[in-house]
């Protein structure tokens, strides 16, 4: 078998990329990846149902959304560990873009769901094809942080008349559904926060004392036997706990988009914030997974298989899907070899499905509130925040302004709007690069260039560091910092850039680097620059900036611009230098002793 993949070509990989692991399978592999499936498939039961509500969804879509689109990701992706399904925090973005549109839970819902997820994948699948895997780079880790801490109060408030049995209406935003609590504390129904609290309680001790079991279904499973010991001895219509309901115990049914272009435009946008936030998720799971296991992941390939997970699955009655941090890191941890763990896991789930659906019927949804709190808890990152808040004001900024717009505006804006201030402020940084006068460090027998002002200076020679991209973004702080170091040392003629940390050079950097050459020459002096990279000299070279600046000004090393600029330096001022700070400088001193001895 490794002999007939050996010589296959790289686009038969590229479409079919089961292929590259495809040679590991075996009798031990099959084992382990059955164990890992049937672990995950116990770990999904729970998480799918409470992502679902979250979502506005009937429960089972969220088992339904646990299975195809697990399996087709798993086949083109390119992790052999990541495992696909339902999200908290895409599940937020699909009921706070889709609860304005319609009456979560209805037919019509559901339809724009299927649509929604339709639209995702094809978005996903477009930048896959298009080989775009770096742009989830632009959504910085804090605003992911930020979004995530946000949706997580969301999903609690919105679970507060679950949990303390109170009336609030239905589709209120964060604040209204705060105040409307607080006015109605004293319809707070005991029995419900009774069940509900014992549910959470119970969710905090095994998970606690007893990580090892799967804390949701315990926690479940003791807020279900209080609900039932209430409405056994006092009745439902006395206790007012609400039960879930049976789940129909079938395999996913097929299902239809609305194709309609009213209806496509209108969901695109928020279409485009899902694909961008499950690209995120689903690529730094992976990727974090894959620096434990020793694996390289290809971040297209990842956005194809994603894109072709959503696509499918909103065929299979499936909301969108991304990688499932918990389910992907376990399915690690259980022994994992192949993505076929994550093939069998959906398997074991629909098979769990057909014989457990029945017994969703006596589970309270006061104990499925108390399960979303924990959920809601365990998204709000702690650590990362503490570290935000204590290193950096620009990311707090960030941080605050995501998470407060994730409360208070429409879900998909607050994506866009923490990547929009995320870009600003690398622009910010990136267009003021450090410019500062240098002088070779004597100390040091490298003699790197240093900016400790209590070394000796050159009277005549002005050395320049500029550590970033001479971009038209740059060049107005480049050219004004020059000019401020021109004021400063007026003294001096020749300028001498070290161009080794300067990344690259746009046209606006270049006609920058001629105009200040043009500046230095008409003061009786010249501009120099060396280490330049080669992207750099390219673009001087093909714009014809060198022969402006002068080839012979343009070097590849210090010692080459100090051995072209000493022979035209002021003598007179150099007799009265203790400086001495090139070779050159000693060099001279050497000779002028010696004349002056022979004549003595």
């Amino acid at each position: 078998m490794s002999r007939t993949m050996s010589v296959n070509p790289l686009w038969l990989f590229q479409i079919f990329p089961w292929l590259r692991w495809w040679p590991r399978v075996g009798r031990e592999s099959l084992r382990a990846d059955l164990i890992a499936g049937l672990t995950g498939a116990i770990i999904v039961l729970p998480q799918g149902v409470a992502f679902a509500v979250i979502a506005g969804l009937p429960p089972e879509y969220g088992l339904y959304t646990a299975m195809v689109p697990a399996i087709i990701a798993a086949l083109f992706g390119s992790s052999w560990h990541l495992v696909s399904g339902p999200t908290t925090a895409i599940s937020i973005v699909v009921f706070g873009a889709l609860s304005v549109m319609a009456e979560p839970g209805t037919a019509h819902y559901i339809e724009l769901a299927l649509t929604l997820t339709f639209l995702t994948g094809l978005f996903q699948l477009a930048m896959g094809v298009a080989r775009l895997g770096a742009v989830v780079n632009f959504i910085s880790h804090t605003v992911v942080v930020g979004f995530t801490a946000g949706a997580a109060i969301l999903i609690a408030s919105s679970q507060i008349k679950n949990f303390f049995g109170v009336d609030l209406p239905r589709g209120a935003g964060f604040a209204e559904t705060i105040w409307t609590f607080v006015h109605r504390l004293s319809q707070i129904n005991p029995y419900v926060l009774t069940v509900a609290v014992v549910t959470l309680l119970t969710g905090i001790l095994i998970r606690r004392y007893a990580p090892r079991l799967p804390y949701m279904i315990a926690a479940m499973l003791a807020g279900s036997l209080v609900a039932f010991l209430f409405n056994h001895f006092l009745g439902d219509a006395r206790t007012g706990i609400r039960l879930l309901g049976a789940l129909p115990a079938q395999l996913p049914p097929l299902s239809l988009p609305d194709f309609d272009p009213k209806a496509l435009s209108q969901l695109a946008p928020a279409a485009l914030a899902v694909a961008m936030l499950g690209l995120t998720e689903a690529v730094s799971i992976a990727r974090a997974v894959a620096a434990r296991a020793e694996q390289r992941i290809d971040g297209n390939q990842e956005f194809i298989g994603q894109g072709l997970s959503n696509i499918v699955g909103s065929f299979f009655s499936s909301y969108a899907s991304s990688g499932s941090f918990n389910r992907s890191g376990l399915n690690y941890e259980a022994g994992a070899r192949t993505p076929l763990a994550a093939v069998f896991a959906s398997i074991v789930l629909g098979i769990i499905l057909l014989l457990v659906a029945p017994l969703m019927a006596y589970l309270p949804i006061a104990a499925m509130a108390a399960v979303l709190f924990l959920v809601a808890y365990g998204l709000i990152d702690f650590h990362h925040i503490g570290e935000i808040l204590r290193a950096s004001k620009r990311e707090t900024a960030i941080l605050l302004t995501t998470f407060l717009s994730t409360l208070f505006v429409q879900l998909e804006f607050a994506i866009y709007l923490g990547v929009m201030l995320s870009l600003i402020f690398y622009l910010l940084r990136t267009s003021k690069p450090n410019v500062a006068a240098v002088t070779p460090d004597p100390e040091s027998p490298y003699r790197p260039l240093v900016t400790r002002a209590d070394l000796p200076q050159c009277p005549q020679v002005l050395m320049v560091r500029i550590d970033g991209s001479l971009f038209f973004g740059a060049v107005n702080h480049v050219e004004q910092r020059l000019g401020e170091l021109a004021q400063q040392y007026p003294e001096r003629r020749i300028l001498v850039i070290n161009g080794r940390s300067i990344n690259f050079v746009d046209i606006a950097g270049a006609e920058t680097l001629v105009q200040e050459a043009r500046r230095w020459r008409r003061r009786g002096g010249d501009l120099y620059i060396y280490g330049l990279k080669p992207a750099a000299l390219a673009i001087l070279e093909r714009g014809k900036f060198l022969e402006e600046l002068g080839r012979e000004r343009v070097l590849s090393s210090r010692d080459e611009v100090i051995r072209r600029v000493y022979p035209g330096l002021d003598r007179d001022i150099c007799a009265g230098c203790d400086a001495r700070i090139f070779t050159e400088c000693r060099q001279g001193e050497t000779k002028v002793q010696r004349l002056a001895s022979a004549r003595g």
